[in-house]
C-alpha cells in the first residue's frame, strides 16, 4: 500500500482539533493492536490496516454536532470517499467500511467479518488498562470533574457533570469491556488490562478511604 503514508497524514489532520481521548495517538494505538491481533488471528491486513487508520476519522464531525452525527457512519462515508480516489476496488472498500460502521458499541451495530471484530476489539482494548486510566482521567478534567466521587449514586450522575468522573466511567462503562470482545487474542489482552485496572480502582478507593 504505496497510499498508507498519505492516507496517515489525511487522518491526522482530520484529527487535529479533537478531544486527547480520540485523537491521532488513540488511532495509532488502535493500529498497531489491529495489525497484532491481525496477524495472530490470520485476518486481511490490507483491510484492517486500512479500516483501523480510518475508523475515527468522523470523530470531528460527532463533536462540533454534540452526537447528533455518528462518527461511525460519517467516518465509513469519508473512509469511501477517500479510498475510491485512489483506486481501492469496491469490494474491498465494502470491507473497510463494514468495520468502520460496526466499531462503535453504543451503535448496536453487529461486526460480521475477522476484520470488524478485531478492528472493535482493538478499539474497546484502548480503552481499559493503564492506558484506559489515562484516558479516562484526561477526559475528566477536560469536562472540569471531579478527581473521585465514590460516595455518589453513580446511575444518577448526569455526563460531562461535576461527578462525571473516571470511577463512573469504569463502574458503569469499562467494567464490562472485557465481556464484550470477540477475538481469542483479544480476549487474553483485555483479561490482563481489566485486572490492572479492577486493581487500581480498588487500591483508589483504599487511599481515599485512608485506608492505604
Amino acid at each position: 500500500m504505496d497510499f498508507i503514508k498519505e492516507i496517515q497524514e489525511i487522518v491526522k489532520k482530520e484529527l487535529c482539533s479533537v478531544n486527547s481521548c480520540h485523537d491521532w495517538e488513540h488511532t495509532e494505538r488502535v493500529y498497531n493492536l489491529a495489525m497484532h491481533i491481525g496477524k495472530i488471528e490470520k485476518a486481511d491486513l490490507e483491510v484492517l490496516a486500512l479500516a483501523s487508520l480510518l475508523h475515527d476519522v468522523g470523530r470531528k464531525a460527532e463533536e462540533e454536532t454534540k452526537g447528533k452525527i455518528d462518527h461511525a457512519l460519517k467516518g465509513s462515508e469519508m473512509a469511501r470517499e477517500i479510498l475510491e480516489k485512489y483506486g481501492l476496488n469496491e469490494k474491498k472498500i465494502q470491507k473497510i467500511c463494514h468495520c468502520i460502521e460496526t466499531h462503535r458499541s453504543r451503535a448496536n451495530r453487529i461486526p460480521e467479518s475477522l476484520e470488524a471484530k478485531i478492528l472493535y476489539d482493538s478499539d474497546k482494548l484502548d480503552s481499559i488498562g493503564a492506558i484506559g486510566i489515562g484516558r479516562i482521567f484526561s477526559f475528566a478534567g477536560h469536562i472540569g470533574a471531579k478527581v473521585h466521587n465514590k460516595g455518589v449514586n453513580l446511575n444518577e450522575v448526569e455526563e460531562y457533570s461535576l461527578d462525571d468522573t473516571a470511577w463512573r466511567e469504569w463502574e458503569l462503562k469499562l467494567k464490562h469491556v472485557f465481556s464484550r470482545i470477540y477475538t481469542d487474542e483479544g480476549k487474553r489482552i483485555a483479561k490482563e488490562r481489566h485486572e490492572f485496572m479492577e486493581g487500581f480502582f480498588d487500591r483508589l478507593n483504599k487511599e481515599v478511604d485512608g485506608e492505604l
